[in-house]
């Protein structure tokens, strides 16, 4: 069994104790399989599924690849997080975003906000107000007919 000990931020890691689970962890949160993962990565399905037991121990590379997937390699090594973890969706979306031109950027921005603002509108109304202020859900005139015995005179 291989161990390589690295010095991340002045600490200590041996990732065969250490990493292997929080590798593993990380491709769990972005609900990826062995084999989807290790063919975005460049590697085969065994080769990672011996980095997730700790019986291989990945190089740069490949820890550089995972991370451009979305993977929190400062997670995998330090067992700390480096902030905000986006999901695989999220940076889906945020790289489309990134990449459109400015007016799409607006109707994205538009289109996520509308609605989400709890601010209450005013109603001003000028003039004579006949009838009700009815507040909440009411159905009025159903259909139906009333006093039906009753004649005209």
């Amino acid at each position: 069994m291989r161990t390589i000990v690295l010095i991340v931020n002045e600490v200590c890691v041996n990732f065969d104790s250490l990493c292997a689970s929080r590798f593993k962890a990380e491709r769990s949160r972005l609900s990826l399989k062995q084999a989807e993962v290790a063919a975005l990565c460049g590697v085969s399905r065994e080769m990672w599924g011996k980095y997730e037991r700790g019986v291989a121990v990945p190089g740069g590379e490949l820890l550089a690849a995972f991370a451009r997937i979305g993977a929190n390699v400062q997670f995998i090594l330090t067992g700390e997080s480096s902030g905000i973890t986006l999901s695989r969706d999220e940076m889906e979306l945020l790289q489309h975003y990134r990449q459109a031109p400015l007016q799409v950027k607006g109707s994205v921005l538009s289109a996520l906000t509308t609605g989400s603002s709890r601010e209450r509108a005013e109603q001003v109304i000028h003039g004579d107000v006949l009838g009700n202020v009815i507040k909440g859900n009411v159905t009025i005139g159903t259909g139906g007919i009333m006093n039906k015995n009753t004649k005209r005179r």
